[in-house]
């Protein structure tokens, strides 16, 4: 994976133009390794092939910018959006979800090549300012779709008994875990939420205050070695530290452990890998993320706890240097390093639902359906992951997800009443 790219992506450092150009070429380098066949499977309705991600997100430039403001711009493929809209009821039918990765046609090199006509249709209205705050989605929109699919096709590969590398493995020089500490907060009145300054997504506002009883939030992520004690000591196992929800997920799967773990080793983009017991354990659900929290006499942080000690650290995220055991000269598989960065290892679980904020209301049109939504059984989670494009998260961010889903690079950081 170009980590370079990855890292100097953002867009306190270039403007619209050339933001556009790197997201859109950032996303079509991720599947240089992929054949055709590995771009078109798909290994469960959460998850999408690598060839339906390079799709739709030409289908969103095509859907809302090409066809409302380029004059004598027509559909490249009139058939496509049925096969490329996600879940955009604004917009029409579509196919279901799970049936994404029966589509042997169109083919990858296809889907490229529309790619490229929507890239050059698109050059003209990338200066218009009218249109800036929908190409900053725009671009927002296939960041998020470059994460998904790095974990979609990490997810992919690993149901092949081979265990197949997507690149080659760069060893990763984690560091060592120190004793965990504490970042202590007094309470009190806080301002949360976007500010309206710089680009945000609408569920991120409005800005509004929340009180906040003293607490603390852990200076460092749980690691692989203290997950390995929680399993020894009978942690799933153990009925009284589960939620009731949690406790029958884990019976009905058979859970036993995070996800890609084997005896000690852990499935990564490079294949099987020695696991590093130092590195933050990921790849957990909120119901594991909760019971471990439980089992350590602490507790998860709300959104509001977390964002009040984020705030002003947003640059503080790792850069993925060569001190940090990453060559920006070629590909390499994503992974946790460690540390005390609240930003860019792992997505952190909250006990926050995933809920509008006070005097919420979504955007006008088919975008409003962006977020809005799905603001109905799921929990917040906070930070940014080592898949994520840099530059994409801040402290007012808020990824969501259903409590058993474990598939993205999701990890844990305590927090304690004070």
């Amino acid at each position: 994976m170009p980590q370079r790219d990855l890292q100097e992506l953002s867009d306190t450092q270039e403007g619209l133009p050339e933001q556009f150009a790197r997201t859109r070429a950032l996303m079509e380098a991720l599947v240089e390794p992929l054949s055709d066949a590995d771009a078109t499977i798909q290994s469960m309705e959460d998850a999408s092939p690598a060839k339906w991600h390079l799709a739709h997100t030409t289908w969103f430039w095509e859907t809302f910018l090409l066809r409302e403001y380029a004059a004598d711009y027509r559909l490249y493929d009139e058939s496509w959006p049925f096969l490329f809209n996600s879940y955009y009821e604004a917009e029409g039918a579509r196919i279901g979800r799970f049936e994404r990765g029966m589509l042997s046609r169109p083919t990858l090199d296809e889907v490229r090549e529309w790619r490229s006509v929507v890239d050059a249709a698109m050059a003209p209205l990338l200066g218009r300012a009218e249109l800036s705050d929908l190409i900053a989605l725009g671009i927002a929109h296939e960041q998020q779709h470059i994460e998904l699919l790095l974990t979609d096709i990490k997810h992919a590969l690993f149901q092949n008994p081979l265990g197949p590398a997507m690149w080659e493995s760069a060893p990763a020089k984690v560091r060592e875990a120190s004793a965990m500490g504490w970042h202590s907060h007094p309470g009190g009145v806080a301002l949360v939420g976007n500010d309206g300054a710089g680009f945000a997504f609408d569920n991120e506002g409005p800005s509004h205050r929340v009180l906040l009883e003293p607490f603390a939030l852990a200076d460092r992520l749980v690691t692989n070695r203290e997950w390995a004690e929680f399993i020894a000591d009978g942690g799933y196992r153990t009925p009284s530290l589960w939620l009731a929800d949690g406790l029958g997920w884990v019976r009905e799967h058979g859970i036993d452990a995070p996800l890609y773990w084997r005896d000690d080793e852990q499935f990564t983009h490079a294949g099987w890998q020695p696991r590093d017991p130092n590195a933050p354990v990921t790849h957990i659900s909120y119901y594991e993320a909760d019971a471990y929290a439980t089992w350590a006499d602490a507790r998860l942080p709300t959104e509001f706890e977390w964002e009040a000690i984020a705030r002003g650290q947003e640059g503080a995220e790792p850069a993925h240097d060569p001190s940090a055991g990453r060559q920006l000269n070629h590909p390499c598989d994503p992974m946790p390093s460690g540390g005390g960065d609240l930003f860019g290892d792992c997505w952190q679980f909250t006990r926050s639902a995933y809920l509008p904020y006070p005097r919420f209301a979504p955007a006008t049109g088919a975008v409003g359906e962006y977020n809005g939504k799905f603001m109905s059984g799921q929990f917040v989670l906070k930070g940014a992951s080592c898949a994520t494009v840099r530059g994409h998260s801040r402290a007012s961010y808020r990824n969501f997800f259903y409590p058993n889903q474990r598939w993205q690079f999701t990890g844990l950081r305590l927090a304690k009443d004070v």
